[in-house]
């Protein structure tokens, strides 16, 4: 009752204070955490990776992270300007969850791509300030040439399975400049960074080479296998989370997830992709769905990719969004995270390809009524993500 009396409240408070409520929690003062034991694919997983896998689990009692994609790297009016966010100049603070893709750091661009030092120096941001990182990665097609969208072949993952074939070689090469830049992420205090990694995201959908018309359901788990132990036990990275994040834009049930599931083993983190625009109940039925999931699975969740391009309602801004499609919906779920996606940066404001909130768009405001939420939680409500949850134990 606490947290839907705090967005009650939040709906009225008028000006443009942005003071945050006091988090809700479950647990009653002096209560003794009940004890859960998770697992981690990754039997060799760094300690703060076991902690943040953990505390992933945990938070979700206290409300969801909010986060955005590429957000420390650039906004709609600044790009590689360090202490920037948009979300930060709108209600001074940072998103508790950093979103980056990692496509640029492995594939044939690596050596052309401008961001890629930008991109790193973001994670590092972020880890300082105690916030999540989570990547995923448009990697073009090894086989082809082509961008992640080229599925002109059907042959693709059969060629990457294929041991010695030049294609495999390719792929193994990507991963390999994945691993190193894994392993070059450090704290301050030397640790390894951990990442929540979903490498082959929205993989229920056509338009990607890994996706549903290029690959059966059994050549996509081989994959997915093939990448996590490479990863793993070939080139020694313990500092991955491994998600996995199917797209549901419409109505959904539980068993909607698990289509193309590679298996309990293999899957840390359940993530769903969900652009559902403003069909609050596709959002609603697949949020049901992922709680159902994680509670049954005992891994956590969260919502890995989400918004309207432009934050339009039909043609005109949508002044209400996000607490009508993004709070109301979350009241009450166990979720972790809700992550949005990305701001180009687009100075003139040519185009509409944006999905998190700046200063100056129309529902800025209705933002920091998001943000005032008792169970909305960005950087300075988080707490400390890489010391292990009380009541949790990681194997």
């Amino acid at each position: 009752m606490k947290k839907l009396f705090m967005y009650a409240v939040s709906i009225l408070i008028g000006g443009t204070a942005c003071t945050k409520a006091d988090p809700a929690t479950d647990q009653k003062p002096g209560e003794k955490p009940s004890q859960i034991e998770l697992r981690l694919f990754d039997k060799q997983a760094t300690a703060e990776t076991k902690a943040l896998y953990s505390q992933l689990w945990k938070i979700k009692d206290k409300g969801f992270m909010f986060g955005h994609h590429d957000d420390l790297i650039y906004g709609r009016e600044w790009k590689e300007v360090a202490g920037r966010s948009d979300v930060y100049e709108i209600v001074g603070d940072y998103p508790a969850v950093f979103s980056v893709d990692f496509a640029e750091l492995m594939d044939d661009r690596r050596t052309r791509a401008t961001l890629n030092e930008a991109r790193k120096k973001a994670i590092l941001e972020a880890r300082s300030r105690g916030e999540v990182i989570t990547a995923m990665c448009h990697l073009n097609n090894p086989l082809t040439g082509g961008d992640s969208w080229d599925n002109s072949s059907k042959t693709v993952v059969k060629e990457i399975l294929t041991d010695g074939s030049a294609t495999n070689l390719k792929f193994k090469s990507w991963l390999d400049n994945l691993a190193t830049f894994a392993l070059s992420l450090k704290d301050g205090n030397g640790k390894l960074i951990p990442v929540i990694f979903r490498p082959f995201h929205e993989h229920t959908q056509s338009w990607s080479w890994w996706g549903s018309s290029c690959t059966t359901s059994e050549e996509f788990i081989a994959l997915w296998k093939f990448t996590l132990s490479y990863l793993t036990v070939a080139k020694g990275v313990h500092n991955f989370i491994f998600a996995i994040s199917p797209q549901r834009d419409n109505n959904g049930r539980k068993e909607d997830l698990l289509v193309r599931w590679p298996g309990d083993e293999l899957v840390d983190f359940i993530g769903m992709d969900c652009y559902h625009g403003t069909n609050t109940q596709a959002f609603l039925s697949n949020l049901n769905a992922l709680q159902e999931l994680s509670l049954e699975k005992k891994k956590p969740a969260g919502v890995t990719e989400t918004g309207i391009e432009g934050i339009r309602n039909g043609n005109v801004p949508y002044v209400s969004y996000w607490t009508e499609q993004i709070l109301t919906p979350l009241v009450g779920k166990k979720i972790s995270m809700v992550v949005m996606w990305r701001n180009e940066y687009d100075p003139l404001k040519q185009g509409i390809h944006f999905y998190g909130p700046w200063k100056g768009h129309p529902s800025a405001d209705d933002f920091k009524t998001l943000f005032r939420s008792s169970i909305s939680l960005f950087s300075k409500d988080l707490p400390n993500m890489y010391v292990l949850a009380d009541g949790v134990t990681v194997n």
